[in-house]
């Protein structure tokens, strides 16, 4: 592997959000110049230069793309919400619709970027309670495997031949609040400290995590290898499950009790309360990637909620 190439950029369309901006900070201070796609860019002042864009139509902003060394897409509404019909559909449009647009304007540039890298879900396996699934595993079935695929297939039909393609389908992030939250784990911070952090629903549902430091890790690793092409999980060899993964949780935020939450209390107060899909924290799965360990990929943070920021 090469050192980077820091007279061209590293496109990160949806760039302004909690991983893109992890992302963005970890390639900035490696030396990588970094270019952030944002429908609402950040009013802080950012070493990286932000361009504005929409997400769906072509504009001044496919100009980014034309002699940057790689494009990483992490386009794709938050799945941290009720389920509404409307908000399928904004979930399932804001990823095809983003990629899709990204690829009419890589196919327009005189230069298009060698690299692409794409963000997927782990959630593509479903929801099995026990089997630990692997790259080989069948997709499951509902409604966020069906996202993930589709936003899959919308990546495989964009990007040229000349391009070295990388699916990455990341599991749970943990990471600090760098001005963009801290995703899902703000809520489940938020639970632990009022005391309510305890074992939901069964317990045994599998929470597969990988800490921020290892994604933008990977994130580089898949800029620099022309080894790494394809799809790859992105999670932590070391899934656990959910009861013990709020008991980590419990212990970095210092709280001496976890009042348990059973199913039907769950459905209640995410629906009311917090207004989000309760199979978020109802349901789980257990992956882990084969296929980094055959490129001998080194995790360095294994140690669950202790090096997430709380």
């Amino acid at each position: 592997m090469s050192g980077p190439d820091t007279s061209r950029p590293v496109v990160i369309a949806g760039g302004s959000g909690f991983i893109g901006t992890s992302i963005a900070e970890y390639l900035h201070s490696r030396g990588w110049a970094v270019i952030v796609l944002s429908r609402h860019p950040s009013r802080r002042q950012l070493p990286w230069r932000c361009v504005s864009w929409d997400a769906r139509t072509k504009g001044e902003w496919c100009s980014a793309l034309d002699g940057a060394v790689a494009l990483v897409n992490l386009v794709g509404r938050s799945v941290d919400c009720i389920k509404t019909p409307d908000n399928q559909d904004e979930i399932l449009r804001s990823r095809v619709e983003a990629t899709r647009i990204l690829g009419f304007a890589v196919r327009s540039a005189d230069q298009p970027p060698p690299v692409c890298i794409q963000m997927s879900s782990a959630h593509i396996y479903g929801d099995p309670p026990e089997i630990k699934c692997t790259e080989d595993s069948p997709t499951g079935c509902g409604f966020a495997p069906w996202v993930a695929k589709r936003w899959e297939e919308e990546f495989d039909a964009c990007y040229l031949s000349s391009q070295r393609p990388v699916v990455l389908r990341t599991s749970f992030v943990l990471g600090r609040d760098r001005g963009a939250g801290q995703g899902a784990l703000n809520r489940l911070l938020r639970l632990a400290r009022w005391g309510l952090g305890g074992t939901i629903g069964g317990g045994s549902q599998g929470i597969s995590w990988i800490h921020e430091l290892d994604l933008c890790r990977l994130v580089e690793r898949s800029l620099l290898d022309p080894g790494l092409r394809g799809t790859y999980i992105a999670s932590s060899p070391n899934p656990i499950p959910s009861r013990e993964f709020m008991s980590h949780l419990r212990s970095a935020v210092g709280a001496p009790i976890g009042l348990p939450a059973t199913a039907w209390m769950v459905r209640f107060g995410a629906h009311l309360i917090l207004r989000t899909d309760p199979e978020l924290a109802l349901y789980g799965r257990y992956v882990v990637s084969e296929r980094l360990k055959e490129q001998k990929f080194e995790f360095r943070s294994l140690g669950s909620t202790r090096r997430c920021g709380t």
